[in-house]
């Protein structure tokens, strides 16, 4: 999908973390108006210094913006921060576009777009796929659900933040397809960890084994981001592992809800417990080695 520049618009912003921080920059280069909701008197100092305007209700920062973006963590913080006592929904105005970046559970976000639809406001599931180092770039992957005509008022803005935007479906399909993403991504990231394994337990060089499979019918990226991770020992978070195992634990839960049986996910996610229960919740997932060898 491809489409011209817009003119200037106001939108809010609601989550500068590590990846909401340069979405907010992204906007701001292209023109755009940013209110920024923040906690603390440091992270309005932040939202100043990057040239947004903070404010301390997502209700003060959804006035008079056409569009409020989400980029936060968990369900409950999507539901707060939206529809809460002090949430965007009482400060936009009709016909408001809310587009939500976070990664939560798609039977929630189907909630929180009918929520929204008797306010008048419009719904977009939007998470995106990429890491902080696509944020910077502005090259995200982003997977949308929602109305298309909705997706189509708003793509300028996403097409400044990703440079792959697919709309899957409607409300909360973009959330299924970054569940399917994630049990991808890690289930990957468990088997290089354990072909590591493997070959560390029968003596082989274990940056040979990887340079061979790089090359082979294994190479992906996931190996080649984790490989060198796992050989090295660098487990400094990439990706927090906990944030994967956050994602595990919806695609999990579903799963279980609706009687699907994936073995692979859910043996990795037990794996991604044992690596939470170790600590090391905000290392790297390339971690899963560790769960491996202890």
């Amino acid at each position: 999908m491809t489409t011209t520049s817009t003119p200037s618009v106001t939108v809010a912003f609601i989550g500068l973390g590590a990846m909401g921080s340069h979405m907010v920059r992204h906007l701001l280069a292209a023109g755009h108006t940013v209110r920024a909701f923040v906690r603390r008197p440091e992270a309005a100092e932040a939202a100043r210094a990057m040239g947004a305007e903070p404010f301390f209700t997502p209700a003060e920062a959804a006035r008079g913006a056409s569009v409020v973006f989400t980029n936060v963590t968990s369900s409950d913080d999507v539901r707060e921060v939206l529809l809460g006592e002090q949430g965007a929904v009482h400060g936009a105005a009709p016909g408001t576009v809310c587009v939500d970046h976070s990664t939560i559970s798609p039977v929630v976000t189907r909630e929180i777009a009918t929520a929204l639809a008797a306010r008048g406001l419009e719904a977009l599931d939007c998470p995106v796929s990429g890491g902080t180092t696509a944020a910077a770039s502005g090259k995200l992957t982003i997977m949308v659900g929602g109305k298309l005509e909705v997706l189509e008022r708003v793509l300028p803005l996403l097409e400044l933040l990703g440079t792959t935007i697919t709309h899957i479906g409607d409300n909360g399909a973009g959330q299924v397809a970054k569940l399917c993403n994630q049990i991808a991504q890690v289930v990957n990231i468990e088997g290089i960890a354990e072909a590591m394994r493997f070959a560390s337990a029968q003596h082989v060089d274990t940056g040979r084994v990887l340079q061979a499979m790089s090359t082979g019918m294994a190479g992906s990226r996931m190996l080649d981001l984790m490989g060198p991770k796992m050989v090295s020992r660098n487990f400094a978070a990439g990706i927090e592992a906990r944030l994967h195992d956050k994602d595990f634990g919806l695609a999990r839960a579903i799963a279980e809800e609706i009687g699907l049986d994936l073995p692979a996910m859910q043996a990795t996610s037990a794996q991604l417990r044992t690596l939470m229960a170790n600590g090391w919740g905000k290392d790297d997932t390339s971690s899963l080695l560790r769960v491996l060898e202890g």
